[in-house]
């Protein structure tokens, strides 16, 4: 989510058995892979998600392959192939990328078996369903702030504060979901509908010196490494991505809450239009988004599951973190008819 990974990472998956093994890109034309095997399109497999989806998968009768990318590049993906779809499913995007998926009619209707365990209005309550709550956070490092002395309170303290220059990580690429909710959790606070796109000349203004000095990411590093070698003290994460990345990099980290509050992702599965295998992914919607299996996916990958049958044997200390952050008031109608040109605009005038 952080940063743009390999462009296609197809994986074959085997029935009972957690071993991965890459292959070639799903094919052109028609929808990629055989007749039994399903191609979904998320920006949430990584962290060893997707291998275990697919151990989970395989045992329960589903042959998996994915395309794993950043949101924004899903989004894309999705709409130049939506004459001739590839994807069978795509589940990970938040509201945001589905709303304009729905509006370029790449979605199909699907009702879960399980829809009446979620609050429907989530998402559409026809094409696309809610499966995962995740709060967008601003963490630091414990070591550089110890008892969190110093540190940041907010996103703005850290281009206006001196001691934080070139001390937090910025994206150098924009195509992910986690990076687009963090700038429009920013940019959000600065609405002038008479201003560019939307936004105050102040906020773009702040949003300039939000790049200009912070520390550009590293493509292949992660941020938890560079925080590890103190190289940074902070950036953006979300809270899955905390919990596994602390483990990894045996580092702790702190969220910080602002007053504010932070932007929350509700990620979604859906059904692509055109599938070939339109059965097997409705069957495999079923199967996903089922309290056994976000019960299980939770305790494996500390997130909140939306499934309210599910929550009862999640993992309460996801459930209890993600509920301890205030929501971020944000227009998300807003955000989603203007994040289009705000890309555009970051890309050319602020890291061009």
């Amino acid at each position: 989510m952080l940063t743009r990974r390999s462009l296609l990472t197809a994986l074959t998956a085997t029935a009972g058995l957690g071993a991965v093994a890459a292959c070639t890109p799903p094919q052109q034309g028609g929808g990629g892979g055989d007749a039994e095997t399903l191609t979904v399109y998320s920006n949430s497999v990584s962290d060893g998600r997707g291998e275990w989806l697919q151990e989970q998968a395989g045992a329960n009768g589903f042959s998996l392959q994915f395309v794993d990318l950043g949101g924004g590049d899903i989004q894309n993906r999705l709409l130049a192939e939506a004459a001739n779809p590839i994807a069978d499913v795509v589940f990970g995007l938040n509201n945001v990328y589905f709303e304009k998926l729905n509006a370029a009619e790449v979605l199909e209707p699907h009702t879960p078996s399980w829809s009446g365990e979620v609050d429907s209005s989530l998402g559409d309550g026809e094409n696309f369903w809610p499966i995962v709550r995740e709060p967008i956070m601003l963490v630091f490092n414990d070591a550089a702030f110890p008892n969190g002395e110093g540190s940041p309170s907010d996103w703005p303290d850290l281009w206006t504060d001196p001691a934080f220059e070139g001390r937090y990580e910025v994206p150098s690429t924009i195509g992910g979901a986690t990076t687009q909710m963090v700038l429009s959790g920013i940019l959000s606070r600065f609405r002038d509908d008479a201003g560019e796109h939307g936004i105050s000349e102040d906020g773009w203004a702040q949003l300039g010196e939000f790049f200009a000095k912070g520390s550009p990411s590293v493509e292949g590093t992660d941020l938890f490494a560079r925080m590890a070698s103190d190289e940074v003290d902070m950036g953006q994460m979300w809270l899955a991505g905390k919990f596994s990345r602390e483990e990894e990099y045996g580092i702790t980290t702190t969220a910080i809450q602002p007053e504010v509050g932070v932007p929350f992702a509700v990620q979604h599965v859906a059904r692509v239009a055109g599938s070939k295998r339109a059965e097997t992914a409705g069957a495999f919607i079923d199967w996903f988004g089922s309290a056994e299996l976000q019960a299980a996916w939770s305790k494996e990958f500390f997130t909140a599951p939306t499934n309210e049958a599910a929550s009862e044997t999640a993992d309460q200390d996801a459930l209890e973190m993600t509920n301890s952050f205030a929501q971020q008031d944000i227009d998300w109608a807003f955000v989603a008819e203007n994040l289009d040109s705000w890309i555009e605009k970051i890309e050319l005038d602020v890291l061009g």
